[in-house]
């Protein structure tokens, strides 16, 4: 679907974030067409913040993902390794790597760490902790920013969505994506 969106020139909003690590050479091909790519915000927090802290120098960038083992559930990542998450009852680093390794090892789980990487210091600087976490009842995402212009810490804890794997913020942040695309005022950077 990105490829001829690209083609044609056209705006693509890609909700699967984590899968654009691997095809990085679609941005080059956008800017040869005039296309644009757009990674909504999805279920982190402070996006903004990461991409005006890039302006300058970022020294490090760290992900903390906790999720109730079901929303980790299948993962390829865990189905590989044969880790098994029922009857969890103490939290479980069931990973902790770089975001894109992560992005290819829980693919509907952590497209958050994929659009963290690309607003910041990119997929293989950008580190990233998975836990399946039974105590919790919601997803939780921390990030962690050192740069020369800030440090930062910010925490988003996401109502789930019928889907386990994703927060029902998800949704809405893709259609105040698609709503700032038209509207006659945008807040943010």
């Amino acid at each position: 679907m990105a490829e001829p969106a690209i083609a044609a020139g056209r705006i693509l909003v890609a909700l699967s974030v984590g899968a654009l690590l691997d095809h990085l050479d679609l941005v080059e091909r956008a800017a040869a067409t005039g296309a644009r790519i757009i990674a909504p915000t999805g279920a982190l927090l402070g996006l903004d913040a990461v991409r005006a802290a890039a302006e300058g120098e970022i020294a490090s960038v760290r992900m903390i993902s906790r999720k109730p083992p079901a929303g980790l559930a299948g993962a390829p990542y865990l189905v590989e390794r044969g880790i098994s998450l029922e009857g969890l009852t103490a939290p479980l680093k069931a990973f902790d790597g770089s975001a894109r390794d992560g992005a290819r090892g829980f693919p509907a789980n952590v497209n958050v760490a994929a659009a963290l990487a690309l607003a910041g210091i990119g997929p293989d600087r950008t580190r990233l902790e998975i836990w399946a976490d039974p105590t919790i009842s919601r997803n939780t995402h921390t990030i962690e920013v050192e740069a020369d212009s800030a440090r930062f810490r910010m925490t988003i804890e996401n109502v789930p969505s019928e889907n386990p794997r994703t927060g029902r913020i998800t949704a809405l942040s893709v259609l105040a994506c698609l709503r700032g695309l038209v509207a006659p005022l945008r807040v943010g950077s």
